[in-house]
């Protein structure tokens, strides 16, 4: 039997891309998915997908950037199903830009939504796994957190916070709960929706034509970590399309 069966496992970012392919594939194998994003029509059909192929599934309107929707959503997980096991903090935005455009709205968005969200997550989980004296947080990072390039120093900052705020909390954690980071390099979502530069959002979009990673790539490295016993934390799974540098 998968140690994946009936855990209870709360996915941000989940109505497309990563945290789509990431609930359909935990559902699957038998977790029960609480599922947050801001869109409740992707929401609700992602739900009856689920609830149709024999799935367990709740959901809730949430924005990262709001703090009491990130509580809402953890409660929502236990007062259902009486538990949360993992919390997957995986919403993300990249308004890749050069400085020279001073796009201080889209920094301070990428603040928000890559950095602040996964606090807030982490600050309305982080109790419930004490009281229960078991949890996984697992961050959803990025490869531009291990290499830098034009354009992407603000993106990069963030996924590189990520990782910092995960690696000091699973020094905090002591020996019951677990901190993993899963850092994407091109995967094929719809992150270039959210790229406002124009020659940017081409490159972006070019690159994911021609060799991005399936997003249910990344899921599986979710699930590993997931699947592994109590008393072993993978702590950071970097996954690259083949042809990426």
């Amino acid at each position: 039997m998968s140690t994946i069966m009936d855990k209870v496992v709360v996915i941000t970012g989940a109505s497309s891309g990563i945290g789509e392919a990431t609930a359909l594939l935990l559902a699957e194998r038998g977790a029960k998915v609480v599922l947050g994003a801001r869109g409740e029509r992707r929401l609700r059909d992602l739900s009856d997908r689920i609830g149709k192929a024999g799935g367990h599934c709740a959901w809730a309107c949430t924005d990262v950037k709001r703090r009491e929707d990130m509580s809402h959503l953890v409660h929502l997980a236990c007062e259902r199903y009486g538990q949360l096991d993992v919390l997957i903090n995986n919403a993300g935005v990249g308004p890749i830009s050069p400085f020279d455009e001073l796009r201080v709205d889209d920094w301070d968005n990428t603040i928000d939504v890559n950095i602040k969200g996964v606090l807030y997550g982490i600050a309305a989980a982080l109790p419930v796994f004490r009281s229960q004296g078991f949890g996984h947080f697992i961050n959803t990072a990025s490869t531009a957190a291990h290499r830098i390039t034009p354009n992407m120093a603000v993106y990069a900052a963030s996924k590189g916070a990520v990782r910092a705020i995960s690696e000091g909390l699973r020094q905090e954690a002591g020996d019951k709960l677990r901190v993993t980071v899963i850092s994407p390099g091109f995967t094929r979502t719809n992150f270039a929706d959210s790229v406002t530069n124009p020659e940017a959002k081409a490159q972006i979009s070019d690159s994911m034509d021609k060799f991005a990673m399936p997003p249910d790539a990344i899921a599986r490295a979710i699930a590993f970590a997931i699947e592994q016993p109590s008393d072993v934390d993978v702590g950071e799974i970097i996954v690259r399309p083949t042809a990426q540098g």
